[in-house]
């Protein structure tokens, strides 16, 4: 273990003397929920990964010990960034060396708060996954708030308490939407609102899709920007609707109810083309178009699978086709263009399941601590190879930075690397 570590460090050392570790490597940072650009995808700079996850071909390197937390782990600067929720009364962000694991920084605050009973089984612990450009850290914490870190040394830059700046009552699931970086801005769904900040002040830019129902209102799904018939916007679900939003305005270019048990909308949507595809809790899956008109844009719904529905997991779209881990633990393959289901999985997996694809080849880690490999493939389900990473339970999204995969278990942070 000692020698992997070493030719680890050795590898990041002559990165850093040669252009920069990132750049040596030909890659973007997993910088923030679902990657780079939030799809859940590897560049296609990144190299192929090997036919088998087995002990010798994806190696442990390293493993720290945390509190209880559900945030996934983000990675820029040669830096690994987390946050845990420590005995029940404050949360910690921490920085991690990439390389060996050695802590860099702590941040702590008080921030704890319980979710209603029917959503505590799994415990009330820190849910958003940071966002990092690499000089900061944008951490949203339960209560609601919005603390902005510098990445080199932890130490707090600003705060944006929403219950206070808002006037809003605590959201009932806390704050579980991730922030979302575009150059200098910061787009958030906290403040019972999806909100712009700038993200040198923290000052807010412009509110937009308010809702103040103290139980609805904390979206669950996080925002992502795409570009829709040449325009370039803010794609978002909230607890009850999907609307794409003018990134300088907040006005609103389009939306769609979309249904869902007790708004239980919690996936990241996923665009391909002018098109969307979400799935939803109680609700089933939607594939939307968006139109475009002189008299501006509207949307419709091509098809709707009333019995596959999402959970929590985000899917792939890959070649025409989308892959999702659904609520009843199945794997599907739905084409996109018709909604006819390709093939479903046998096997019941997880209760939830994060998936990053690198090409065709697709890496799913479910909340067992289950890691899965298989093949994006329209014909069959193509399992290539599996293998228990934890034996925490494993809720948070899987990180992939280059050659190294990020596990979070839930008291735990743990660095796998290709061999």
């Amino acid at each position: 273990m000692m020698m992997k570590n070493v030719r680890l460090a050795i590898l990041i050392l002559a990165a850093a003397t040669s252009g920069g570790f990132h750049e040596v490597l030909g890659r973007e940072s997993w910088s923030q929920w679902r990657g780079a650009h939030r799809d859940g995808k590897m560049p296609e700079s990144a190299g192929a990964w090997p036919d088998s996850i087995s002990n010798d071909r994806l190696v442990q390197v390293w493993k720290v010990d945390l509190a209880e937390g559900y945030s996934s782990p983000v990675i820029a600067g040669g830096k690994v960034f987390t946050v845990e929720t420590r005995a029940k009364e404050m949360e910690i962000a921490q920085g991690f060396d990439v390389a060996s694991g050695a802590r860099v920084w702590e941040q702590k605050w008080d921030g704890a708060m319980k979710v209603p009973f029917f959503a505590a089984k799994n415990g009330s612990w820190v849910r958003a996954t940071p966002a990092t450009d690499g000089e900061s850290v944008f951490v949203g914490g339960m209560r609601d708030v919005l603390v902005n870190l510098d990445a080199a040394k932890g130490t707090e830059i600003w705060r944006v308490d929403f219950v206070a700046r808002e006037g809003t009552e605590l959201p009932a699931f806390g704050f579980a939407s991730s922030p979302l970086i575009d150059g200098d801005d910061l787009y958030v769904q906290a403040g019972m609102a999806v909100t712009k900040l700038d993200k040198k002040s923290g000052k807010t830019v412009w509110r937009a899709l308010e809702d103040r129902r103290a139980m609805f209102a904390s979206a669950f799904s996080s925002p992502l920007i795409a570009t829709i018939h040449g325009k370039r916007q803010l794609v978002v679900q909230t607890r009850s609707a999907l609307a794409g939003l003018d990134l300088e305005t907040g006005a609103e270019l389009w939306s769609t109810p979309v249904e869902a048990f007790r708004g239980m909308n919690i996936l990241t949507p996923t665009v391909v083309g002018n098109r969307i595809f979400t799935a939803t809790y109680g609700g089933g899956s939607f594939f939307y178009e968006v139109q475009k008109s002189d008299a501006g844009f509207d949307v419709d719904l091509l098809w709707r699978a009333k019995k596959i529905e999402g959970y929590m997991a985000s899917p792939l779209a890959i070649g025409g086709h989308v892959y999702l881990h659904a609520r009843d633990k199945k794997f599907y393959c739905i084409e996109l263009d018709s909604g006819k289901v390709a093939w479903v999985s046998d096997e019941k997996f997880g209760e939830y399941s994060s998936m990053v694809a690198n090409g065709n080849r697709v890496l799913a880690l479910d909340q067992r601590g289950e890691l899965l490999l298989f093949d994006a493939s329209p014909e069959k389900f193509m399992e290539l190879d599996r293998r228990k990473v934890s034996k925490e339970p494993t809720w948070a999204h899987l990180a992939v930075d280059g050659e190294t995969v990020f596990v979070r278990g839930l008291k735990s942070l743990s660095a796998f690397r290709w061999e």
